[in-house]
């Protein structure tokens, strides 16, 4: 069985192309299951009308699909409850200039 983890990890490397930041360091991540092979990834954009929304998508599909052991992937829109600012990582408001 996959780790909740490992997916997570390589969730890091989707970065959002406007920011140049990972998604989950943006706190973009908003649900990860595993069931057996079947993994289903939760994503809440940072806006409804995120230009790059669709790549983002695509990117976590093919990321998470690529690891050994995922069967299934499904990667879905979650706007409840929506982004917000407080979501971000300490390490991204210091790489949006947010804190010191």
């Amino acid at each position: 069985m996959i780790a909740e983890d490992t997916i997570r990890n390589v969730l890091t490397e989707i970065l959002d192309p406007e920011y140049g930041i990972s998604i989950v360091e943006l706190g973009m991540v908003s649900h990860i299951d595993v069931q057996g092979g079947e993994v289903r990834v939760g994503l809440t954009l940072t806006t409804p009308s995120c230009p790059a929304g669709n790549v983002i998508l695509e990117g976590v599909r093919t990321a998470v699909a690529a690891l050994p052991g995922v069967e299934t992937t499904d990667v879905y829109l979650q706007w409840d409850p929506p982004w917000t600012p407080d979501r971000l990582t300490a390490a991204a408001r210091r790489l949006l200039g947010w804190e010191t």
